[in-house]
């Protein structure tokens, strides 16, 4: 079974959205949000029961990289997009431009780094 940590759920949730093809951004506040999929969804991804990444969302709660939104679920803080960015940046560079596009992704990378 895989070590779960706070880096391998930022990793697998790029992942899990670059597989389904699917990067869910929202821009509010002059920051940059982009969702998470669900703590369930990555359990199953990661092989792992769901009960093993419920205490590293509560930390990553309390390190500021994430947030729950009522009936939004799950978006990363201004904090968390950097982490995210960073991921995409260092290891899936082309797979994410492919998605969203190369200028888009320059631009929220820009906008990620001055928040």
């Amino acid at each position: 079974m895989i070590a779960l940590s706070v880096d391998v759920l930022f990793d697998a949730a790029v992942r899990i959205q670059l597989l389904e093809r699917s990067i869910t951004i929202s821009f509010a506040d002059n920051t940059v949000r982009i969702k998470f999929p669900t703590t369930r969804r990555l359990a199953e991804f990661l092989d792992v029961p769901h009960y093993y990444v419920l205490p590293y969302f509560a930390m990553m709660e309390q390190e500021e990289l994430v947030t729950r939104a009522e009936r939004v679920g799950i978006l990363t803080t201004a904090k968390g997009s950097r982490k995210m960015i960073e991921i995409m940046m260092a290891r899936y560079q082309q797979e994410t431009k492919e998605i969203i596009g190369h200028t888009i992704f320059e631009e929220i990378a820009k906008k990620c780094q001055t928040q």
